[in-house]
């Protein structure tokens, strides 16, 4: 069996089986691809992809089905991303164009992709620690309840409402604001905590008491910016998929749910020559993940977090693979822009 026939082969039993979701058979094989052999032929050459532990029989007698092996060689052999079509990319523009804020974007992101794609979609905030200080905002709510909103030029937005004690007006406030501001615009969210220590002494004495409540709070929305974690859409793609994990789909839910397993996953997935990371079945160092699939690529600065869907191991992994790489390309757009 030539290689060339034998990744055909290959790549004709993975196509039939990930839209019909049977077994696919040599009578088949024969009847939907022209590929130039006899029926005969490529019973031995399902042979000799069964022995390779490329296909296996889930039962006796039936067709075959693509292994996990099976599944990395078809992937490895997708030379390019297919760009996706004229509609698909407006459908993309109409869905993400118009957003607010990071939060808002990311919501429409994952929505969006889960869309396309039927699949969970994932997307990780950006990384914050090097993000920087766009602006700090004191809001009075009351005699002594502030809300501080504290904005990084990543576009993330924390706010919280904390108790300064004594009553406070609105010019002491924003005097207190304008001190705030003169010591920590464009500092970095991992030197802020230092930056903040400074801020009281830097007032006069009647309002350092209020300025170190003040830079506590700013703290707290600084650690809780530091955080990493994802957002996610299309739980429901999953639930209809259950017929693909034989023993239970509740570990994956438990691990989307958990959402440390799928940071520490996309923190591990290397992306290939087409910036790419496709992780399949059993390739996952998660047991909870070994009846699924992983696909994911960066977006943002530098590309340091990962936008991806999780799906069953019969994916249609270019179409996926297509469509991620498209919204992570204008998911980057907007937020350069």
């Amino acid at each position: 069996m030539s290689e060339p026939r034998k990744l055909e082969v290959l790549r004709a039993i993975v196509e039939d089986y990930v839209h019909s979701r049977e077994p696919v058979g040599s009578k088949a094989l024969v009847e939907r691809h022209r590929l130039g052999v006899s029926s005969a032929t490529i019973r031995n050459d399902m042979a000799a992809l069964e022995d390779d532990g490329l296909i296996t029989a889930p039962h006796t007698s039936s067709g075959r089905i693509p292994t996990d092996k099976g599944y990395r060689l078809f992937v490895d052999q997708i030379s390019s991303v297919k760009p996706l079509s004229a509609a698909e990319r407006r459908a993309i523009a109409v869905l993400l164009d118009g957003s607010s804020d990071l939060d808002d974007v990311l919501e429409r992101t994952v929505r969006t992709l889960a869309q396309l794609t039927n699949q969970v979609a994932v997307v990780q905030y950006p990384r914050s620690a090097k993000a920087t200080v766009r602006h700090i905002e004191f809001v009075s709510l009351g005699p002594s309840q502030v809300l501080e909103v504290l904005i990084l030029a990543s576009g993330k937005v924390e706010q919280s409402v904390i108790d300064v004690g004594d009553g406070i007006d609105d010019v002491r406030l924003a005097g207190l604001r304008q001190a705030f501001l003169a010591s920590l615009s464009g500092c970095t969210v991992a030197n802020l905590p230092a930056a903040l220590a400074q801020v009281p002494a830097g007032v006069p004495a009647a309002e350092q008491e209020t300025a170190r409540k003040l830079a506590h709070g700013l703290e707290q929305l600084a650690r809780a910016a530091r955080e990493d974690r994802i957002v996610l859409a299309g739980t429901a793609n999953l639930a209809r998929s259950n017929v693909d994990f034989p023993l239970s789909i509740g570990p994956v839910l438990d691990a989307l749910e958990e959402q440390v397993v799928l940071l520490r996953l996309l923190e591990q997935m290397a992306q290939d020559s087409l910036g790419m990371a496709v992780s399949i079945g059993r390739e996952n160092p998660h047991d909870s993940l070994s009846e699924a699939s992983v696909v994911a690529t960066g977006y943002g600065p530098g590309f340091s977090a990962k936008l991806g869907v999780v799906g069953p191991t019969r994916m249609d992994y270019p179409n996926t693979m297509s469509s991620v790489r498209a919204v992570a390309r204008y998911l980057s757009r907007i937020l350069a822009g």
